[in-house]
């Protein structure tokens, strides 16, 4: 009985399953059946497989053809399996070798004239394939700069099913190879922080954010600067590294967001839900397998939350979780979908509904400023460790304001102080103040009470939580590396403690 095999690739968020196509023809009535628990997109893919294999000059099979995909009990979507279902289809009709696809995974849509049209998650796919011992795989053309991103791994490139069949059986060698490593994103358009104006206290919260990967919080009336500050970070932040560039890039993929052009993401990405956003475009969500939402495409970059109060409670309490563990983990009836999510929360928000450019022109009575500003809870409050009250500019005039700082060179203090944290924490793998634990700090790297005196008053008196107390202690020694000390001194918690000053939210 006519058998073959070939291979592809299922995702759940960004972690990857080789699997198992398995083609047998014959012993029932001309049919085609997909076992395996496929969803709807897949299950059509017999029709697409079918009349791309017609429509490229090849002859389907005129009995019961059975595709099986292992693992059985994983659920499977999508339309990536396409290349793969055709080809093992070919090779138990002796079309194809079977022999040729042994240890090759095949990603890829067919349109049913035989072209292979781009798929989302090609890079994870690629990751995955290659921890499962595959070491040759095509894709579709249109993403080979993707898949080049995957060392130890023989990639071809094609356009039409033809191609593929005609390079499988020896004929020519019509598939496309990679072109050497495609170029990384710039960051030539990232704004300069010499735009901004005034405002020396959220310049100051900006760069001790960036330097120690904190959370922040900008409040003030419209036209003071928030927006613009909050676009200037990445600038601020390092280049990402190799490893993390493959994950954000990863995620991008994922989210059908990568350029041809340049696929890799090595500049920390900056990403700006609007207000009307709903919970599954924020944290990830959709039918079936979750898709990832802006909190993960945000992942080693910023996450700006413009109007912030103007979220809901429900999609700001949403982010919580997220911002203590690093990840979202979305449960779904066809399993968990695992996307990272370690980013840098940006709030701005005006200080009441009305938001006029002058407080003294606020309409808004006592209750209405509390609660618009409530909707801001204390337990997300409690996870940003700078908050700063920001006032309107009264000086347009070069003359009278002085000359601001660029980003080049706030850039490198950034850098010296994320250097000498990178260097503190080497040993547990940790990059940033904002990263080490509490337990961590306390224990390994307590500081005396003569420094901590008034922190131990505040957490006494209830006016800081124990989080709130570690925020601070991680904020202290930004603020000792900023200033090339050793260990934080009284002077740094005591500037911890006022970044977290609830009158500034």
């Amino acid at each position: 009985m006519p058998l073959a095999r070939a291979w592809s690739v299922a995702l759940f968020g960004v972690d990857g399953v080789a699997v198992e196509i398995e083609a047998d023809i014959g012993g029932g009535r001309p049919r085609t059946q997909i076992v395996g628990l496929p969803d709807a997109s897949l299950n059509e893919a017999k029709e697409r497989v079918r009349a791309a294999i017609r429509n490229s000059r090849e002859e389907w099979p005129g009995e019961l053809v059975t595709l099986a995909l292992s693992p059985a009990a994983l659920p499977k979507g999508g339309s990536g399996y396409d290349l793969a279902l055709a080809c093992a289809v070919l090779a138990a009709a002796d079309r194809v070798p079977p022999e040729v696809l042994t240890g090759m995974a095949l990603i890829g849509e067919l349109a049913l004239d035989g072209r292979i049209r781009a798929v989302r998650g090609v890079l994870p796919g690629l990751l995955a394939a290659r921890r499962a011992g595959l070491r040759r795989a095509v894709v579709p053309a249109s993403a080979l700069s993707e898949a080049a991103l995957v060392t130890d791994l023989d990639v071809r490139g094609a356009n039409t099913l033809v191609e593929v069949l005609s390079s499988l059986r020896g004929e020519t060698d019509s598939l496309l190879r990679p072109a050497p490593r495609p170029r990384s994103t710039e960051a030539d358009d990232v704004p300069d922080l010499a735009d901004v104006l005034g405002q020396p206290e959220a310049r100051w919260a900006l760069e001790v954010a960036a330097a120690g990967g904190h959370h922040l919080l900008l409040n003030g009336p419209p036209g003071t600067g928030k927006t613009m500050l909050a676009k200037r970070l990445p600038g601020l932040l390092p280049p990402l590294n190799e490893e993390q560039a493959l994950e954000v890039t990863a995620v991008h993929s994922i989210a059908g967001l990568l350029s041809p052009a340049a696929p890799l993401i090595t500049v920390p990405p900056f990403v700006a839900p609007h207000h009307s956003t709903s919970v599954p475009g924020l944290v990830g969500g959709g039918s079936g397998l979750a898709k990832p939402g802006a909190i993960s495409q945000a992942h080693h970059g910023v996450l700006f939350m413009d109007e912030a109060c103007e979220f809901g409670p429900n999609r700001l309490e949403a982010l919580r979780t997220a911002l203590e563990e690093g990840e979202v983990r979305l449960a779904r009836r066809d399993g968990v979908a695992r996307y990272p999510a370690n980013f840098q929360l940006v709030l701005a928000t005006n200080p009441c509904p009305c938001a006029p450019p002058r407080e003294l022109d606020c309409t808004c009575s006592p209750h209405e400023r509390r609660r618009y500003l409530g909707r801001l809870s204390g337990p997300l409050l409690d996870r940003v460790d700078l908050r700063v009250r920001m006032r309107p500019i009264t000086a347009m005039s070069s003359a009278e304001v002085s000359t601001p700082e660029s980003t080049a060179v706030v850039r490198a203090r950034v850098d010296k102080a994320r250097r000498r944290a990178a260097d503190r924490w080497h040993e547990h793998g940790w990059l940033t103040n904002a990263q080490a634990p509490g337990p961590i700090l306390r224990r390994e790297f307590g500081l005396p009470h003569k420094v901590t005196a008034l922190l131990d008053r505040v957490l006494a008196t209830g006016a800081v939580t124990a989080r709130g107390a570690d925020r601070c202690l991680r904020v202290a020694w930004t603020l000792a590396d900023l200033a090339e000390a050793d260990r934080p001194e009284a002077d740094h918690v005591a500037a911890a403690l006022e970044f977290r000053d609830r009158r500034s939210a």
